[in-house]
């Protein structure tokens, strides 16, 4: 799974500028919709396109390795089917 750390990006930016960012000053920064960061920063693993990707990496002046990173899924456990007694 990627997960998107939009909000440690938004730490980062705070700390090398002194400029604190909301999700709607992004939003306007970045040309995307306050609703589309919004959803970003709280759900971390949702599902965005490559060209939303570089929007918040060109406003936030960050690389895509800083914001994105890859954690392996965990593997699924097999349910194995109870037989009935008898079959």
């Amino acid at each position: 799974m990627i997960v998107i750390r939009l909000r440690e990006q938004m730490r980062a930016y705070m700390e090398r500028t002194g400029e604190r960012l909301t999700y709607a000053d992004l939003a306007d920064r970045s040309g995307l919709s306050k609703a589309t960061v919004e959803t970003l920063g709280s759900r971390t693993s949702y599902n965005t396109t490559l060209a939303t990707v570089d929007k918040l990496c060109a406003a936030l002046g960050c690389g895509l390795e800083e914001l994105l990173d890859y954690q392996p899924d965990k593997p699924k456990k097999s349910r194995k089917r109870a037989r009935k007694p008898g079959a």
